[in-house]
């Protein structure tokens, strides 16, 4: 005779309690995601949106509510997730296939091998991200091309962009973020960040409550003294002293005031003059409006 579980009563409460705490965190990243496509007219009527799906959490959270912003958006757009499959040692080709099939979305695996070109190229010790990443993003624009995409859909979220901007202001002498969206280089394709308003610490508690199947990366991701996971940390220790402080960075992010810094191209610094008054042939500084 077979037992039937009945949970207990604290049991009970608190599968409750999860479920409670997973649907305000779903609507709250609905939101996000919502205004910040609203905002940056990410997605518009008739858009292929191609989504990027690595197997982590980040790209698994962007696949989840797009999905469920696609039911009820005012307009009508296409989701096609697309995996890249660099041939890394022990990475598990079932798991992406598997989870999309169940899920029911639409979905491509592209295979290329740039495991082995990374580790031919780059030395023993260094940092293999930029060139990993280089080529991943020449292999997905190039599907893109290939599909009809519209629009290409990236998993990067606020706290991505934050670091971002701090990784470009200490170690490459440039005031640059990540925007939330972009035109490529060849100008033939238009990426989007949909969780650009979304912290990651709500994306970990996501992916945790939904069970994704995560997958690691190996090939970059196991490289521990990257420059990022230091801009990581600090900003970790900013926000234990001072809560709060990185919505303060990213607010600033999205309010620049280009005359306030120092770049010739973004303001023009050389015909700046003061306002004039005319008083009896002289010119002179109104002084009161400096």
């Amino acid at each position: 005779m077979t037992e039937t579980f009945i949970p207990s009563k604290t049991q009970a409460n608190d599968q409750r309690k999860d479920r409670t705490s997973l649907n305000k965190l779903q609507k709250r990243l609905r939101r996000e995601v919502g205004n910040a496509i609203a905002d940056y007219n990410m997605i518009e009527s008739g858009d292929k949106v191609m989504v990027c799906l690595s197997g982590g959490k980040d790209s698994y959270t962007l696949l989840e509510i797009l999905m469920n912003l696609q039911k009820s958006a005012p307009v009508d757009f296409e989701l096609i997730a697309v995996n890249l499959d660099q041939k890394q040692p022990g990475f598990p080709e079932h798991v992406l296939p598997e989870y999309l099939d169940k899920v029911g979305v639409p979905y491509h695996i592209i295979e290329r091998d740039t495991y082995s070109i990374v580790k031919d190229v780059v030395p023993e010790g260094k940092t293999t991200c930029g060139l990993c990443s280089r080529l991943r993003r020449g292999t997905l624009y190039g599907f893109a091309e290939e599909i009809g995409a519209t629009k290409i859909a990236l998993g990067h979220h606020r706290d991505d962009i934050i670091e971002t901007l701090f990784l470009n202001l200490f170690y490459a002498g440039k005031l640059k973020a990540m925007p939330p969206k972009l035109k490529s280089d060849d100008g033939k394709h238009i990426l989007i960040r949909p969780l650009a308003y979304s912290r990651e610490q709500d994306i970990v508690r996501f992916a945790e409550y939904k069970s994704f199947p995560i997958i690691p990366c190996n090939l970059c991701g196991s490289q521990e003294n990257l420059q990022r996971q230091v801009i990581k940390d600090m900003l970790r220790e900013w926000d234990k002293a001072q809560p709060g402080r990185s919505e303060s960075i990213f607010r600033a992010i999205q309010n620049v005031a280009p005359s306030q810094l120092a770049d010739l191209n973004l303001f023009d610094f050389k015909a700046l003059i003061a306002d004039q008054r005319d008083s009896g042939g002289f010119e002179r500084l109104d002084i009161l409006n400096l």
